[in-house]
Parts: C-alpha cells; structure tokens; sequence
C-alpha cells in the first residue's frame, strides 16, 4: 500500500503564481545603527499581561544577535526573566531606573516613557 501520488503528498500545497518560497528576498534588512543614534523607550506596562508589571524597550534598530546579546545582559543586572517579541525587549518586573542606568552606560540614548 505504498502508491504515492505527488497530489497525497502534498496536502498543505498552497498555489503560487511565481517561482518558490523565496522568502529571504522579500525581508528588509534591518539597518544595524551604532547605540549613539539609537532613541530608546523604557516604559513598565501591564496591559495584556494578567496583571503583571514588565518593562518594554522599544525603538531598537538592531541586528537579533544583538538584541539577544543586550537582554542576556539586561536580565542578568536586574536577577530576572525577559524576552524578545518583535524588535522589543521586555524584562519581568518594574525596572525602568535600572534598565535607564545600563542603556546610558552603554551608550544608547533612552527616555522613560508612560506614567
């Protein structure tokens, strides 16, 4: 019972009018600028998080690695969790004075953003 029919095999097949999934050509590199040119938001929110205070940095125009590199920093000077989600760090936690201290010592230009 092994008749493999190439239509079978291919269930998720969606049409496509021109050539491959070349996805690689349709991103935009994201320019990697040095962190002087940098404007940064620091901002503690809770919204859509059942309650619990994290501290957003938007404004990145940075290379992944980098971001990896800086939250891997970030978390470990404030002793707690964090993520990436699109372009955006976010640590556990209310520490906007803290992550204001690291960016500038860094180099980055930051402001606290929000109540």
């Amino acid at each position: 019972m092994s008749s493999s029919n190439s239509k079978s095999s291919d269930k998720n097949f969606v049409y496509r009018e021109f050539g491959n999934d070349n996805s690689a050509a349709t991103e935009r590199p994201i320019p990697e600028l040095p962190p002087q040119q940098q404007n940064l938001r620091v901002q503690a929110t809770r919204a859509g998080r059942k309650g619990k205070t994290v501290t957003v940095i938007t404004g990145f125009q940075a290379k992944p690695e980098t971001l990896a590199d800086l939250l891997k920093q970030l978390k470990t000077q404030c002793g707690t969790g964090g993520t990436i989600k699109d372009n955006e760090i976010e640590i556990q936690g209310d520490h906007k004075q803290k992550i204001m201290e690291i960016l500038t010592k860094l180099g980055y230009k930051a402001k606290i953003s929000g109540g």
